[in-house]
């Protein structure tokens, strides 16, 4: 059992460390030997959890993916209108990025030449469906006007999130994301959200930028 757990460590450490260079530098200017460096352990320890280099982005993408599902369904759980529960989850999703390393480089290895491997959905195809849903329920409880175009909503949200992601990443400290989150959140809700509800959701989005917000 304690071998068991020294191995588990082993394998979280190297994919921390591999997910802070992946972040930081990007896939392809980082070396296996970058990583054994970083992560402090020795080059078998790395080749006994990984193979390859790509399989230590696999395992970061596959992280991303059940830290995205996790937080959909705890928002699902606790009892929100489908548009605050998107809302929560994009906050969510930016404080853990400030927080982990392995989000952020999820993001980088999926806006890059990276494809996750089956049955592992693209990150992008993932959110599209997660934020889809949400707005279909946000229509039917009259939380956004009855006649937009869902898939073009759903697409421009995701990519809105992600660009914001992305362009703040080079120009920005990683700590002023809960804000780029709340001013894509006053954007939206002032083209999406019928004006007697506006008010409402305005406030939450600042609500849930000072809760994330470093301090």
């Amino acid at each position: 059992m304690a071998r068991q757990l020294r191995a588990e460590q082993t394998r979280s450490t190297i994919i921390t460390a591999a997910a802070d260079l992946f972040d930081r530098r990007g896939y392809e200017s980082t070396s296996l030997s970058d990583i054994v460096e970083h992560a402090h352990v020795t080059k078998g320890a790395l080749y006994f959890h990984f193979a390859a280099k790509e399989d230590l982005a696999h395992a970061i993408l596959e992280l991303q993916s059940h830290t995205a599902r996790r937080l959909a369904t705890e928002t699902d759980n606790r009892g929100h209108t489908s548009f605050e529960a998107l809302m929560r989850l994009t906050f969510g999703i930016t404080r853990m990025s400030v927080e982990d390393p392995v989000l952020r480089a999820g993001l980088r290895l999926a806006t890059g030449s990276i494809r996750p491997r089956p049955p592992l959905s693209h990150p992008f195809t993932e959110w599209l469906d997660i934020v889809t849903a949400r707005l279909v329920g946000a229509v039917k409880e009259s939380d956004v006007h009855p006649d937009i175009d869902i898939d073009v909503v759903a697409h421009s949200l995701v990519c809105f999130f992600v660009g914001t992601r992305v362009v703040g990443r080079s120009r920005e400290p990683v700590a002023r994301q809960p804000r780029r989150t709340a001013e894509m959140w006053n954007i939206l809700i002032r083209g999406l959200v019928p004006v007697t509800r506006r008010a409402r959701y305005l406030s939450l989005a600042a609500r849930l930028e000072r809760e994330i917000a470093p301090v």
